[in-house]
């Protein structure tokens, strides 16, 4: 800054300044909001071209399953039946399914209810002390 802007801000009244210094802080605030968006949507853009591609994956990964099952199967065959070779592989797919389901809902359960405890308890203590405090202000 020159010594002549130095100077003429010196002669202001520093209400005016004051209300430069507001305005320039709200536009820069405004500016960096800004830039927050864009740089958020990019970021978003980016991860959902990701998400895509772990969809994508999650598909081909069921066509491997199904390709594997066939060949399971079909390696079964050499030594029984194919009805027999399909029921074995249904039945240890279904049994992976159950056990899977029955670990699952047990996590559900650990996980209800859907309230922060802990959270809670903080909040009573923190009441607590805030109450102690004020009486022990009025005594």
């Amino acid at each position: 800054m020159s010594s002549r802007d130095q100077t003429e801000l010196r002669e202001r009244p520093t209400g005016e300044l004051l209300k430069q210094l507001s305005d320039q802080t709200t536009s820069l605030v405004r500016q960096e909001i800004d830039l927050a968006k864009a740089e958020l949507t990019e970021k978003g853009k980016t991860a959902g071209v990701g998400a895509g591609m772990f969809g994508g994956a999650g598909v081909f990964g069921v066509f491997a399953l199904a390709a594997l099952t066939t060949t399971v199967i079909a390696a079964l065959e050499l030594v029984m039946p194919l009805w027999l070779a399909a029921l074995i592989v249904t039945v240890v797919y279904a049994a992976v399914a159950g056990v899977l389901a029955l670990r699952g809902r047990d996590k559900i359960k650990e996980a209800v209810p859907p309230v922060p405890e802990q959270t809670q308890e903080s909040v009573k203590e923190d009441v607590q002390w805030a109450k102690t405090r004020a009486k022990s202000g009025r005594g």
